[in-house]
């Protein structure tokens, strides 16, 4: 009977662990993402654009990471980090230089 407890505890482990990485790692790369596009978006001088997002993602990142552990699946967390990312980070490229290459 212990080594059940053991395993299934085990487990839990794993699982937060999983989305403590997913919070901290994927949040930063996607709140990273988001803050290159909102830079490159908003209309206002490059330096200001990009002071502006900046404190913008400090919000973002704190709500990124709250949902992850509010997120029941655990897989959800790990596909919209890797989506959006992903998605973002394309959004970027495009509107930047690499976009007009």
């Amino acid at each position: 009977m212990s080594g059940k407890i053991e395993t299934m505890s085990a487990r839990y482990r794993w699982t937060v662990a999983s989305r403590v990485a997913a919070a901290a790692l994927g949040g930063y790369a996607l709140t990273s993402a988001a803050t290159v596009v909102l830079t490159l978006l908003w209309p206002l001088p490059k330096a200001q654009a990009l002071l502006a997002a900046s404190m913008l993602s400090f919000v973002l990142y704190t709500i990124v990471v709250l949902w992850a552990f509010h997120c029941r699946s655990l897989r959800r967390v790990w596909t919209v980090m890797a989506l959006g990312t992903a998605m973002l980070a394309l959004a970027a490229w495009s509107l930047g230089a690499g976009g007009a290459a």
